[in-house]
């Protein structure tokens, strides 16, 4: 061990902290919180997979591990398999890849039931020796970045080997870990765990009806809407039911596309005129978290207005191109950049539905091929649709908005547990200030 790295062992062995601004009843009186560092409770672990039968893993930030097959659609091993490394139950893996939520790394724990293997190129892996800290809570001050805030001294900006953050496990095996002190100090760990655990079911169910609302409004779109060489389409409400074939069109008759503005970063300002650009389609709704502004006066700008229909048209993502949203009312003064397009439609409800389905998708996919990026504006004018009367759009728009509605709404609950979570874990462990300190 370096003489940088006995320093840091030394003076992280025990501290203490003050404790959690929450406390459940029962341990109130059970003693003060202290710190342990993790080398004097964890191992780290070595053995390569060999010729062990392993679930191969990837890690996705923010959610864990997860088998290479679900993440990749198949195993991308190969024959360095033997030489990943080998993961057991409740083990610990620290993927060394800097990520926008972690720029440290993301560190989780393993809950599966089968041996695991991850690429020894870019991961740590430990185990805990004893009951203390307990495995869950543990991993849930990893999830809020535990081990990131810590790290971060030790990393040189930009400083990478072979694709990942030059890390050195010392430094990792240094870090300072929270826990209660105390006979009950298990028992409190394990409370805490089981609470935050609650919520994290909380959140998994509210994510499921989110996902059953979105996948019920995608059945309903296919029975809504008719099938490719099809005029009528299999639902229709039942004032319609008598109200004949639907005409095709194509989205050129439906209105028209409104062009981008081109800018450049010497543009770019603190405040003005807000450009939308892909970051700000997200789930099929505008989002404002991420932001840029040009002079107000800037040449070029075509004024965005409420009910125009925001397409990304560019993008380095393929998944991204014919993404959209509504621009609602009430939005501030805007327009949107290069990569985008507005289509301004005279049923704008309707024609945003028209592009939820999988008609427009397999238009937009269509166009893109094997390389292209984009979509032009004069062949995406040339798309094609089946379309009724006004009235039967109306009500078909009225029908979906209202679905969306509904989506949106359990959308911001789950948000709403998740903010919760967080708020609670700020107050079940102590604060990253007084750990850090």
């Amino acid at each position: 061990m370096s003489s940088k790295n006995k320093i840091a062992t030394e003076k992280e062995e025990a501290k203490p902290v003050p404790v959690p601004k929450l406390r459940f009843p029962e341990f109130k009186s059970a003693g003060d919180w202290t710190t342990q560092m993790l080398g004097a409770v964890a191992t780290i672990r070595t053995e390569k997979a060999g010729d062990n039968i392993c679930v191969p893993m990837s890690i996705t930030s923010g959610v864990g591990l997860v088998s290479q097959e679900e993440k990749f659609g198949r195993v991308i091993a190969g024959d360095s398999y033997k030489n990943y490394l080998l993961l057991k139950p409740n083990e610990f893996a620290y993927n060394k890849s800097s990520t926008k939520e972690y720029p440290e790394g993301f560190l989780t724990l393993y809950p599966g039931t089968e041996l695991a293997a991850v690429p020894n190129s870019i991961f740590t892996c430990f185990r805990i020796n004893g009951d203390s800290p307990d495995v869950r809570f543990l991993n849930y001050q990893f999830s809020g970045n535990l081990h990131g805030r810590w790290l971060r001294k030790f990393i040189q900006v930009g400083a990478r080997a072979h694709g990942s953050l030059s890390i050195n496990d010392n430094d990792l095996m240094a870090l300072p870990v929270p826990v209660p002190t105390g006979k009950t100090s298990v028992a409190e760990q394990q409370k805490i765990a089981e609470c935050l655990s609650s919520v994290d079911e909380l959140i998994a169910a509210q994510a499921r009806k989110v996902d059953a609302l979105k996948t019920q409004k995608k059945g309903l779109i296919q029975q809504l809407f008719p099938r490719e060489g099809e005029t009528q389409p299999r639902l229709r409400f039942p004032e319609f039911r008598n109200a004949g074939e639907w005409e095709e069109t194509r989205l050129g008759q439906l209105g028209v596309l409104v062009s981008g503005l081109t800018y450049s970063p010497d543009d770019v300002r603190e405040s003005g005129l807000l450009v939308l650009r892909s970051s700000n389609v997200q789930q099929g709704e505008i989002a404002l978290d991420d932001c840029v502004y040009v002079d107000a006066s800037i040449k070029g700008a075509n004024l965005s207005q409420p009910n125009d229909i925001l397409i990304c048209v560019r993008n380095g993502s393929k998944a991204l191109i014919g993404k959209c949203a509504l621009i609602p009312e009430g939005m501030p003064l805007c327009t949107h950049g290069a990569f985008m397009t507005v289509f301004r439609a005279q049923m704008p409800d309707f024609v945003f539905q028209l592009f939820q389905s999988d008609r427009y998708q397999r238009q937009v996919a269509g166009d893109l091929g094997a390389t292209i990026n984009s979509i032009n504006g004069s062949q995406l004018l040339k798309y094609e649709f089946s379309i009724p009367k006004p009235e039967e759009q109306l009500r078909i728009a009225s029908c979906l908005s209202s679905l969306d509605a509904w989506i949106s709404a359990e959308a911001q609950k789950l948000e709403a547990f998740k903010t919760h979570k967080k708020g609670l874990m700020q107050q079940l462990f102590p604060s990253p200030g007084e750990v850090d300190a």
